[in-house]
């Protein structure tokens, strides 16, 4: 047989993937992704709130556990006044090369407190310190006031740290914020980091590319009606979709763009995004790196016990300390 048999209510589980990923993808069905709803775009503030409410309290459940094991690091900080975690590893020696984190949640959840998972990791692996902007959330920010507070903070670090030590990743919505702060530094002339990494990226909120479709009913995670557009809603209305500092992929990349690493898994109905951009960047002659892992769902790599989310966590340390210029 060339996969393990279970009924339709969970999704695929090849035999591909690392016994941990089998396990961690038994123990979600169909069922519970689709009935995972959030507000209505249009719905009050109060409404969202306490739905991110919900969300957050469920998230930091993970946190006591990654933080015993790694012994960061982590403390609250301010950049040109915008919030942020500090994140160091245990050992952390002081480097003139830093990390910027933008976390994901669908634009609209998660304060950057409970996306840990997503940074300590590569804090440890890298020896490096990873600034988490602590953006405002959709609905209650639109995307301009976003990625215009992503920049605050980052010129903010300009006054400490040389553009050419500083990188860049972001996962999911957290992605698709990182690189329109890129474009939009690039258009306001702001000295740009030096190498991105998109996690699993959501890099057009619209329902377009191939693994929308062909993912669709297999996607462990990821509904787009009744959840991801509802989210994009919030995050943009949808004339703006198409707009570069929203949906990245439609950006001009025939102008300068940093070397950029994207890692996006089988599984996803976001591998079309990924896909596109690389496209994109490959074809305007940049720097740029696919990297796909066979079997994974979206944003694998904040499951820091997966071998999958090892090796992905590693090949993004090596690819941002490869052009920094630093030997590891």
């Amino acid at each position: 047989m060339n996969s393990e048999s279970y009924d339709n209510k969970y999704a695929h589980i090849p035999i591909t993937i690392s016994n941990e990923a089998k396990t961690m993808l038994k123990s979600w069905t169909l069922e519970s992704r689709n009935a995972a709803k959030v507000p209505a775009a249009q719905a009050s503030i109060e409404v969202w709130e306490k739905k991110q409410k919900e969300l957050e309290i469920d998230a930091a459940k993970a946190l006591p556990k990654i933080l015993e094991l790694y012994q960061p690091q982590v403390e609250t900080i301010y950049l040109g006044g915008i919030r942020a975690i500090d994140v160091k590893p245990k050992e952390y020696k002081e480097s003139q090369h830093i990390i910027i984190y933008i976390h994901g949640g669908a634009f609209t959840f998660y304060p950057a407190d409970v996306t840990l998972l997503s940074s300590i990791p590569l804090a440890e692996a890298s020896g490096l310190r990873i600034i988490s902007i602590d953006y405002t959330l959709a609905p209650k920010a639109k995307y301009n006031q976003i990625i215009d507070e992503v920049i605050q903070a980052y010129k903010a670090l300009l006054e400490q740290y040389d553009p050419e030590n500083i990188a860049i990743y972001g996962d999911s919505a957290g992605g698709a914020i990182a690189a329109g702060a890129i474009l939009k530094l690039r258009d306001f002339n702001i000295a740009l980091p030096k190498v991105v990494v998109l996690w699993s990226a959501w890099l057009d909120l619209d329902e377009i590319g191939d693994s929308y479709y062909t993912l669709k009913n297999t996607d462990p995670n990821l509904v787009y009606k009744g959840f991801l557009e509802n989210c994009a809603e919030a995050y943009a209305p949808k004339q703006e979709w198409k707009n570069p500092y929203v949906s990245p992929v439609y950006g001009d990349f025939s102008e300068a763009f940093p070397p950029t690493l994207i890692q996006v898994g089988s599984k996803e109905i976001f591998l079309s995004n990924s896909i596109r951009m690389y496209r994109q960047l490959k074809e305007n002659n940049k720097v740029v790196e696919l990297d796909v892992y066979e079997g994974m769902w979206h944003v694998w790599q904040g499951h820091y016990e997966l071998p999958e989310s090892k090796m992905a966590v590693k090949n993004t340390k090596d690819f941002i300390l490869k052009h920094f210029g630093i030997n590891n």
